[in-house]
């Protein structure tokens, strides 16, 4: 990444301390986003750590997910495809296929899916996210991709913040 992007992305983003009875601070990543600069900058920056593999697709979970996907998708010419997570009032009235994951940073397990009809087994797919902690969401969106037979090209992220032996088999792993 571009040490002045870098630079960008240090200076906007925030720690916020929610109070006392919090045992965690927050990130706030939202002035990214707010930045046109960042927002020109990041999808290329993120889509060269993997455009000689030719990814055919990207796939972001929600909710910032969505926010970046769509930037590395397009800077690759590449489609986009959002990664649900399961929720008690989500109705989706077309096949989807869910992954578990593994506990992430809060020990919650989630379920992830996408929309069965928009990966086929001759797609390339890159996972595309803000930030991994654990790779949790990662993982399960690989095996997403994999059991839709479609083949996994690897993940770009804006911050992963996981240790190496956490990852879920990332292909050509950033360190």
């Amino acid at each position: 990444m571009p040490d002045a992007l870098t630079k960008r992305l240090v200076d906007a983003f925030r720690w916020i301390d929610p109070g006392p009875e919090s045992t965690h601070l927050v990130s706030d990543m939202s002035g990214w986003w707010r930045d046109p600069e960042i927002l020109d900058g990041l999808g290329p920056a993120l889509a060269d750590l993997f455009r000689t593999d030719r990814p055919t697709v990207v796939i972001a979970p929600e909710v910032t997910g969505y926010l970046v996907g769509p930037l590395v998708a397009t800077a690759l010419g590449a489609g986009f495809v959002p990664g649900l997570k399961e929720g008690a009032d989500r109705q989706i009235a077309e096949p989807v296929t869910w992954a578990r994951t593994e506990p992430d940073y809060r020990g919650r397990t989630l379920a992830l899916g996408v929309r069965s009809r928009h990966i086929t087994p001759a797609d390339r797919v890159l996972v595309v996210d803000d930030w991994v902690s654990t790779g949790a969401q990662v993982g399960a969106l690989y095996q997403v991709i994999r059991a839709l037979g479609a083949t996994v090209v690897g993940c770009a992220a804006v911050v992963a913040d996981c240790p190496r032996r956490s990852r879920p088999a990332w292909p050509s792993a950033p360190s």
